[in-house]
């Protein structure tokens, strides 16, 4: 089998396809493109994400606790806490396993989150170190919102810029094949992994209305659009030159020979509104960059620059290993 997440029709026919609904306390249950799970306990509804850190080495404290509070976020939900399962090799050090969580706790405190517990262990199972967490979160006051609630006519927006966690692990980790990239470009795209957190910014598109979220990561931006329009029942159209892709990544994927609009993209969030530029013009005053990028159409295609979009495979990043 190849590398990286299950496609979506074989993860539908060998995995959703058999998790039965079985109690109503459950309002949002798993399906292609929806990260997040929702349990009312009678109350503001519990949001819950699991995700594993599995391509990264080098910041994989950070990226653990960040990613799974951005599945929260795309919900438009607060991040409360953290559960963290963290594996490690027989050749794995105690300092390296110091610094691990010690960036797990940094974070953390950052985000202002817990972490609430999990499990540590040394196994042979892994041949380098891998985390994951699951994140419990507190609904807002509109509820979860999902990938599925975007709407014919709304705006794609896009903040930050395509390719922003792939650019930061490709500099950090896999210098060594870039030949044509100074080393200030390195170090600019190692600092990507600053920005990872896409918190702020959900929080804010859910205050301000907006239908659905979804943050990029395996798959990129077209692979995140893809899933929101499958899980929305609609279509979407693009304009790939609206798509903001910072110039250091372009020249890191050219030398690679990866496409920045399929790698993956944690700090980046794409957001579907009814009011595209009043929520750019929203995002910018709290120091989020933003673009609208393309809209939601009726028909059942997804179009980028009139062409096609193919549902997301492994993501351009494995193609390094």
């Amino acid at each position: 089998m190849r590398l990286g997440k299950l496609d979506n029709e074989t993860l539908n026919k060998i995995v959703l396809s058999k998790l039965k609904h079985v109690r109503s306390e459950v309002v949002c249950a798993p399906s292609v493109g929806v990260d997040c799970a929702a349990v009312d306990l009678g109350g503001r509804l519990a949001v819950l994400s699991t995700d594993p850190i599995t391509s990264a080495v080098k910041n994989i404290g950070r990226l653990t606790v960040q990613v799974s509070c951005n599945d929260a976020a795309a919900a438009g939900a607060e991040p409360i806490g953290l559960l963290v399962t963290l594996l490690a090799p027989l050749s794995a050090t105690l300092e390296e396993l110091d610094a691990v969580t010690d960036e797990l706790s940094q974070t953390a405190a950052l985000e202002h989150v817990e972490i609430l517990g999990g499990h540590t262990e040394i196994t042979d199972s892994v041949t380098r170190i891998v985390t994951c967490a699951t994140v419990l979160a507190k609904a807002g006051e509109r509820g979860v919102i999902t990938p599925g609630g975007m709407k014919e006519g709304d705006s794609l927006i896009l903040t930050k810029h395509a390719g922003l966690e792939g650019a930061s692990i490709i500099a950090s980790e896999f210098s060594m094949r870039l030949h044509g990239v100074t080393k200030d470009e390195l170090e600019l795209a190692c600092g990507f992994v600053e920005r990872v957190s896409v918190v702020k910014e959900g929080l804010l598109a859910a205050a301000f209305g907006a239908t659905a979220m979804h943050d990029v990561t395996e798959g990129g931006v077209l692979g995140a659009a893809w899933e929101m329009a499958y899980a929305a029942g609609c279509g979407v159209v693009i304009d790939p030159e609206k798509i903001p892709v910072h110039p250091v990544t372009k020249k890191l994927c050219k030398e690679l020979s990866l496409d920045p609009l399929r790698l993956i993209s944690s700090g980046c969030m794409l957001i579907a509104s009814a009011n595209g530029e009043a929520l750019v013009k929203k995002l910018a005053e709290v120091g989020v960059e933003a673009a609208v990028i393309g809209y939601a159409q009726g028909k059942d295609a997804r179009l980028v620059d009139g062409t096609s979009i193919a549902p997301p495979e492994a993501d351009e990043l494995y193609k390094l290993f």
